[in-house]
């Protein structure tokens, strides 16, 4: 079992006690914490040992909501004129763009991606993945990344009846089991399912059967757009809740992605449930929808996650965001600051770990090694209550230098140096004008 011992860092250990500890050290052995804290020297004789250099160090960040498939849209613009609904952007560029991909473009869009998680600080991804060609087996070309570069993952397939009804049904069920069948720890499953607006009732009946069989719990897009609550409404007279609580997909296990347009007895619904909500502000925003009511969903007493829906793989940003986005819309200077930063390092964690078997998100005894060393020393005072304006307003801007999953050293000194990185952009840079060529 390997060990690793950091030195000289100033500890952000996000724990119950809220401890910040300067020159603090951690030790680790395998992929687990064993101590954090004041470590007299020669406590351990560990393989290897970094110098933190006074720089801030913390748990690794959770990303509650990814498309990792959704890589090689960068600087593409698709045919055609250019959408003029959330519902023209989804056929357009999204649907074509996952139709497009082979089963390679969906190991090296997750690749890809997932390198850039990794170089931002993120050591666990929650992803929700589409790709209508080759849809069998697709999970497991995802979970080649993520081995591949070494982070933890939550996987599903987005069923949908928009190319043939039920498709993803199977793939879910098999990668379910699968995780089950392996239970390393590393690699987790849900059963996917796109949004109401393109599931029909006997879809719903066959994912519900064998969702809840399994105890996987769903993740879905919810009130996005208002066409969604329009759809639901026009055909089944139900709102949105109502309709997935028909089928039994709310639940504790259950991620409801964006919620915008959920009504206020649907947030009382998702909390009486125990569902989770993610949102996505930056996507949101891209897409030109409406501002999620954040704020009121707390009040509610939902738990609120937030995610980069693909949009990037840099989840301060998303943070910051949210809470600038919310100040926008309330008119009011005084709101969100705190929410923003709890959801992201809080509520990003409770989410995580009711779908991971091994707890993280916090530097303690007995936690996942899941630890971040950004390029970061502190030149003002850095402790509870300073610390989330150093998030939002110096790391947000800061390079990650050392990225530690799973006990390993994924990133060191702002590079993958288990990975050939070079060579996999300039693949991913000869496969990408061949998959935007697919689109028509």
């Amino acid at each position: 079992m390997s060990s690793l011992l950091i030195t000289n860092g100033h500890l952000v250990t996000l724990d119950e006690d809220d401890r910040f500890i300067e020159g603090g050290s951690i030790y680790v052995e395998g992929n687990k914490i064993v101590e954090v804290g004041e470590i007299a020297p020669g406590t351990y004789t560990p393989d290897r040992t970094i110098d933190a250099r006074g720089s801030l160090v913390m748990p690794g960040l959770i990303n509650t909501h990814h498309h990792l498939y959704s890589t090689f849209a960068r600087g593409f613009t698709p045919p055609g004129p250019p959408a003029q609904s959330f519902e023209d952007n989804l056929k357009n560029l999204w649907w074509k763009l996952d139709s497009a991909l082979d089963s390679e473009d969906v190991y090296y869009s997750a690749l890809l991606a997932i390198m850039h998680a990794a170089r931002a600080g993120c050591t666990t991804i929650i992803d929700h993945h589409a790709s209508p060609s080759c849809w069998d087996g697709s999970l497991d070309q995802v979970e080649r990344a993520f081995r591949d570069v070494g982070l933890s993952g939550c996987l599903s397939y987005e069923v949908s009846d928009r190319n043939h009804d039920g498709e993803g049904i199977e793939e879910n069920e098999r990668y379910i089991r699968k995780c089950r069948d392996a239970d390393d720890g590393q690699m987790a499953a849900m059963f996917g399912l796109h949004a109401l607006m393109t599931l029909g009732t006997k879809t719903l009946d066959r994912c519900a059967d064998i969702g809840n069989s399994l105890e996987s719990g769903f993740h879905v897009h919810a009130a996005e757009d208002e066409i969604d609550v329009k759809l639901t409404m026009d055909r089944y007279g139900r709102r949105i809740m109502d309709r997935f609580l028909d089928f039994a997909i709310p639940g504790p296990k259950t991620i409801f992605v964006h919620g915008i347009h959920f009504a206020s007895r649907e947030l009382d619904l998702l909390r009486s449930t125990d569902s989770m909500l993610v949102n996505a502000p930056e996507s949101n925003m891209n897409n030109g929808l409406s501002v999620a009511p954040i704020l009121d969903m707390l009040k509610h007493g939902v738990t609120v996650g937030v995610g980069t829906d693909g949009m990037s793989s840099h989840l301060i940003s998303q943070a910051r965001a949210m809470y600038l986005h919310q100040r926008t819309y309330h008119r009011d200077p005084t709101v969100a600051f705190v929410e923003a930063c709890e959801i992201l390092l809080k509520n990003n964690r409770s989410i995580c770990n009711r779908l991971f078997r091994e707890p993280r998100g916090v530097l303690a005894a007995g936690q996942l090694a899941d630890i971040i060393i950004p390029e970061y020393v502190p030149f003002t005072p850095l402790n509870a209550a300073s610390f989330y304006g150093h998030l939002l307003f110096g790391l947000s801007f800061s390079r990650v230098r050392t990225t530690i999953a799973r006990g390993q050293v994924i990133v060191e000194d702002g590079h993958l140096p288990h990975l050939d990185e070079d060579a996999i952009r300039t693949h991913c840079a000869e496969r990408a004008p061949a998959i935007w060529a697919r689109i028509t």
